[in-house]
């Protein structure tokens, strides 16, 4: 039997560029899948269409997974900043970091509890490897993946023999729409990989299906996140190039980002 085979499962931003392969491949497997997203999802059994940025909507959907916590609860829905820190607006700032981490510590706060009690339950939340590598020009997207990895370290020690998995898991960049133009440029300027979704997102399946504590993709991406921790001057230095080419091609205002 299929480990996911009736299982219940959360997927937030199941609409979007990652969370839709992800809800096909758990839906493939067996899972019975609640998309949580501003749009219908149709890949999966149900969908809650509701808006993570707005506070109301929020505690809605936090009593509702409390009342009937899922088996598992997967955090994908997330948003991206590009550009300097200094240009960005307070709202655009704000809303990142919502989305990103105070929405994912909110619904694990809301299911954690009813899953201790019952013994059993995994929450899921996707960061990023520049969670663990910030880079310039994304240090909102950066600080709130690399607390998203902090709030997943904390619970997985709150929760221990408690029948309760935390998984981690860190993409490199993957090939969706929360990539605009801009991001496109800095990426072909960074010599940095972008991912096919529909491989990430098996990585994240095989990941949720392991109870894996951590994953983090790419092995020189997870030595550089090494070399970042233990001597990040090393990586200073590493950077100065590609520094030097993001402040020649990025001078505009930046964009507003988009939900993914």
């Amino acid at each position: 039997m299929n480990l996911l085979e009736g299982k219940r499962i959360a997927v937030t931003g199941a609409a979007g560029g990652l969370g839709t392969p992800v809800a096909q491949l758990l839906t493939g497997r067996g899972a019975i899948v609640t998309g949580i997203d501003r749009l219908d999802c149709p890949d999966c059994a149900a969908s809650i269409v509701t808006d993570l940025s707005d506070d109301t909507a929020l505690l809605d959907l936090c009593s509702r997974l409390a009342a009937d916590p899922p088996d598992i609860l997967v955090n994908i829905a997330g948003i991206m900043r590009f550009g300097l820190h200094e240009s960005q607006p307070f709202d655009a700032l704000s809303l990142c970091y919502r989305i990103n981490l105070v929405v994912p510590a909110a619904l694990a706060q809301a299911v954690a509890g009813p899953m201790r009690a019952r013994g059993s339950g995994q929450i899921v939340n996707i960061g990023s490897m520049l969670g663990s590598i910030p880079y310039p020009w994304f240090a909102a997207y950066s600080s709130s993946k690399a607390g998203l990895a902090a709030l997943s370290q904390a619970l997985r020690r709150e929760l221990a023999s408690s029948g309760v998995t935390v998984t981690h898991v860190s993409p490199r960049a993957a090939k969706t729409k929360l990539n605009d133009g801009d991001v496109e440029r800095f990426l072909d300027l960074a010599g940095m990989k972008a991912d096919d979704p529909d491989w990430v997102a098996r990585r994240i399946v095989a990941a949720i299906e392991g109870r894996r504590a951590n994953v983090s993709i790419g092995a020189m991406e997870r030595v550089y996140a090494a070399l970042n921790a233990l001597a990040p001057a090393v990586i200073d230095n590493g950077l100065k190039s590609q520094v030097r080419r993001a402040r020649a091609a990025f001078n505009q205002p930046p964009k507003r980002g988009t939900i993914r």
